[in-house]
């Protein structure tokens, strides 16, 4: 018994660990929710520190607390901000859907934090959590406020630039490939030629796409619902108190954040945190893409496409010596299928705005957060760890570009198309390429076969032997 005390709420009394900064409402949701092990993310704990701090100074100014309770109030809120009390926030994602015993978990922190620091003997409590450190706010409001701040903060500050560090690799790849002449494939079949650096140039353009979507998603996170309290209302907060809080919240975190021009919709539903979702899922399928191609390109090293040389970063095999596999490429390929999975949970999370409040907000927030650190730290380990080192292999890019039947797609304007057919057939029964055959009928000059067939030109717009 000596390693508990004793609190209490309006429910009776609660045993504590006697080191813990929580009390009964933290305890009793401790007890209550032993689901999965999963605690609230780091982002989202910061976010909720710096929304107390905010909260205490607006209150300060507006004359509802007093000053030695607001200091003290701020200054434990900031170690909340920095990570030094993550070990107190102990209640786990699968809870109350409004977020509420997590709300109660950091109230109850940073009013025992506070109260240490104004020196109160132990058991005592100048600091209430909910007089004092939630003054003027409901966890309806709160939560859903870190979320959005979170969120925004972690994508623009971490997630883009992360995403542009790729783009410029990917980028950079295509100006030193652009000479590299090689077959394009579509349906998984031969196709006209194409430059290998075009191909990194489409990858990309993906990204930078993705940027822009996730820049335009996450503007839908700057509108913050504090200030309406427990349904929108703003029953028992001061009406300048939200506009003070996020215009300290926009100046410590420099984006253009904002009160909710409807508090309504702001508490029923999450449709913002569903739409960055969403663009997180975009995202993720075009990094997908980029990686499974990436990885076939360069599946052998011998009998395979060959075409790429990605780079030996561990050996690939308990049992095959020497084998490398391209595990890079499948690392982000397994986060973008997470981040994907992630969306289903977040978009069915998203329906439960019943009435007034959704109550499926911790699960959102977990999964949101989760999809942007998994995006943000895969594909900055792929930029470094496969982009930056790829190769190309030349001599195989141009060998199988010669082989390809899709060759003769460039004799097409100039024979016909039923001709030129019939020229990719006996290449394909006789196991000679496209070059070989013309040349056997004496379809075509030397010069003109070795003009029409010059896959270079194919890589660009115009008529291969008319003009161009």
């Amino acid at each position: 018994m000596s390693d508990f005390r004793v609190e209490k709420d309006s429910m009776g009394e609660m045993q504590v660990p006697a080191d813990a900064l929580y009390g009964a409402q933290t305890a009793r949701a401790v007890e209550n929710f032993p689901i999965s092990g999963l605690r609230m993310p780091r982002p989202f704990i910061r976010a909720l520190g710096m929304i107390k701090e905010g909260a205490a100074r607006a209150n300060l100014e507006l004359g509802l607390l007093d000053k030695e309770i607001a200091l003290a109030v701020m200054e434990a809120a900031e170690e909340v901000i920095t990570g030094e009390l993550d070990a107190h926030f102990v209640v786990d994602v699968f809870q109350t859907g409004s977020g509420t015993s997590t709300n109660m978990n950091a109230n109850e922190v940073i009013a025992r934090r506070a109260a240490q620091m104004l020196g109160a003997a132990s058991g005592a409590h100048p600091v209430h959590p909910n007089d004092h450190v939630n003054l003027g706010q409901s966890s309806n409001d709160v939560f859903p406020t870190a979320l959005h701040l979170a969120a925004a903060v972690e994508t623009r500050q971490r997630l883009i630039p992360a995403l542009f560090d790729l783009q410029e690799a990917l980028g950079e790849k295509s100006g030193a490939f652009d000479d590299i002449v090689k077959i394009g494939r579509t349906h998984l079949q031969d196709a006209v030629p194409i430059r290998l650096g075009q191909v990194f140039s489409g990858y990309a353009r993906q990204v930078a796409l993705s940027i822009r979507r996730l820049e335009g998603a996450s503007n839908g996170l700057n509108e913050l619902p504090l200030g309406g309290t427990a349904v929108g209302t703003g029953i028992n907060t001061h009406p300048e108190f939200a506009a003070k809080v996020i215009a300290g919240l926009a100046q410590a975190t420099g984006l253009p954040l904002r009160e909710a021009a409807n508090h309504f919709e702001a508490q029923a539903g999450r449709d913002a945190v569903v739409n960055l979702s969403g663009a997180l899922k975009a995202c993720a399928t075009a990094l997908f893409k980029i990686a499974n191609d990436i990885r076939f390109l360069g599946s052998g090293p011998r009998c395979g496409l060959g075409e790429l040389e990605l780079p030996a970063v561990q050996p690939g095999s308990s049992i095959m010596p020497g084998k490398v596999n391209p595990v890079m490429a499948e690392s982000l390929m397994q986060a973008c299928v997470q981040v994907i999975g992630n969306d289903a949970a977040i978009g069915a999370a998203g329906l439960s705005g019943n009435f007034e409040l959704n109550t499926m907000m911790p699960v959102m927030s977990h999964n949101l957060l989760q999809s942007i650190e998994l995006l943000t730290q895969a594909s900055r380990v792929f930029s470094a760890r496969c982009i930056q080192g790829l190769a190309a292999n030349r001599e195989r890019c141009e060998a199988l570009v010669e082989q390809s039947l899709a060759m003769v797609t460039a004799l097409a304007p100039v024979l016909g198309y039923d001709h030129a057919a019939a020229i990719a057939k006996d290449a394909w029964e006789q196991n000679k390429t496209v070059r070989e055959v013309v040349r056997e009928k004496n379809l075509l000059s030397a010069e003109e076969l070795e003009r029409i067939l010059d896959p270079r030109p194919m890589t660009e717009p115009g008529i291969p032997g008319k003009t161009r």
